[in-house]
Protein backbone atom coordinates (compact mmCIF):
# COMPACT_ATOMS: atom_id res chain seq x y z
CA UNK A 1 0.00 0.00 0.00
CA UNK A 2 1.41 3.14 -0.73
CA UNK A 3 -0.13 6.75 0.00
CA UNK A 4 0.75 10.71 -0.03
CA UNK A 5 -0.92 13.45 2.42
CA UNK A 6 -0.40 16.50 4.46
CA UNK A 7 -0.21 16.46 8.09
CA UNK A 8 0.68 18.04 10.82
CA UNK A 9 3.32 17.41 13.48
CA UNK A 10 2.99 16.54 16.96
CA UNK A 11 5.05 16.23 19.76
CA UNK A 12 4.44 13.51 22.73
CA UNK A 13 6.09 13.77 25.78
CA UNK A 14 6.24 10.73 27.39
CA UNK A 15 9.24 8.61 29.13
CA UNK A 16 10.56 8.76 25.47
CA UNK A 17 9.66 12.06 23.70
CA UNK A 18 8.89 11.85 20.15
CA UNK A 19 7.31 13.56 16.85
CA UNK A 20 4.66 12.25 15.00
CA UNK A 21 2.24 12.61 12.24
CA UNK A 22 -1.36 11.07 12.60
CA UNK A 23 -2.92 9.50 9.34
CA UNK A 24 -5.66 10.80 7.72
CA UNK A 25 -8.65 9.10 8.32
CA UNK A 26 -8.75 7.58 4.38
CA UNK A 27 -5.40 5.99 4.98
CA UNK A 28 -6.18 4.97 8.10
CA UNK A 29 -8.58 3.09 6.88
CA UNK A 30 -6.46 1.03 4.47
CA UNK A 31 -3.87 0.70 6.64
CA UNK A 32 -6.79 -1.11 9.02
CA UNK A 33 -7.94 -2.82 6.67
CA UNK A 34 -4.68 -4.66 5.97
CA UNK A 35 -3.04 -4.67 9.41
CA UNK A 36 -3.54 -8.23 10.86
CA UNK A 37 -1.43 -9.20 7.51
CA UNK A 38 1.18 -6.68 8.08
CA UNK A 39 1.73 -6.83 11.56
CA UNK A 40 4.63 -8.01 13.51
CA UNK A 41 2.96 -8.14 16.85
CA UNK A 42 1.49 -5.47 19.53
CA UNK A 43 -0.33 -4.01 16.47
CA UNK A 44 2.86 -2.43 15.31
CA UNK A 45 2.59 -1.98 11.74
CA UNK A 46 5.88 -1.34 9.43
CA UNK A 47 6.43 2.02 7.21
CA UNK A 48 8.44 2.96 4.70
CA UNK A 49 8.23 6.83 4.77
CA UNK A 50 9.28 10.10 3.55
CA UNK A 51 9.56 13.43 3.69
CA UNK A 52 11.52 15.76 1.42
CA UNK A 53 14.08 14.02 0.07
CA UNK A 54 14.73 11.72 3.31
CA UNK A 55 13.50 7.92 3.39
CA UNK A 56 13.52 5.81 6.79
CA UNK A 57 11.63 2.81 8.00
CA UNK A 58 9.70 2.86 10.80
CA UNK A 59 6.69 1.11 12.68
CA UNK A 60 2.65 2.51 12.90
CA UNK A 61 0.77 1.95 15.65
CA UNK A 62 -2.72 2.75 16.64
CA UNK A 63 -3.48 5.92 18.09
CA UNK A 64 -7.17 7.96 18.39
CA UNK A 65 -8.89 6.13 15.44
CA UNK A 66 -6.30 6.59 13.46
CA UNK A 67 -2.22 5.49 13.52
CA UNK A 68 0.50 7.47 14.25
CA UNK A 69 4.01 7.73 12.28
CA UNK A 70 6.68 8.48 14.08
CA UNK A 71 9.00 10.82 12.44
CA UNK A 72 13.38 10.46 13.49
CA UNK A 73 14.89 13.24 14.88
CA UNK A 74 17.10 12.98 11.65
CA UNK A 75 14.42 13.56 9.74
CA UNK A 76 13.04 16.64 11.22
CA UNK A 77 16.87 17.47 11.18
CA UNK A 78 17.49 16.94 7.73
CA UNK A 79 14.09 18.28 6.48
CA UNK A 80 14.27 21.49 8.68
CA UNK A 81 11.06 20.41 10.41
CA UNK A 82 9.37 22.00 13.35
CA UNK A 83 6.41 20.73 15.65
CA UNK A 84 3.40 21.82 14.28
CA UNK A 85 4.76 22.18 10.73
CA UNK A 86 2.88 20.89 8.14
CA UNK A 87 4.73 18.27 5.65
CA UNK A 88 3.87 15.98 2.80
CA UNK A 89 4.68 12.43 3.69
CA UNK A 90 4.70 9.38 0.94
CA UNK A 91 4.00 6.18 3.14
CA UNK A 92 4.68 2.52 1.75
CA UNK A 93 3.38 -0.60 3.99
CA UNK A 94 5.59 -3.11 2.96
CA UNK A 95 4.19 -6.93 2.38
CA UNK A 96 1.13 -5.52 0.68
Amino acid sequence: MQSRFDAEVWHWRGPAPFHFVSLPPAVAEQVRDLAADVTYGWGMIPARARIGATTWSTAMYAKDGTYALPVKDAVRRAESIDLGDTVTVLLDVPGT
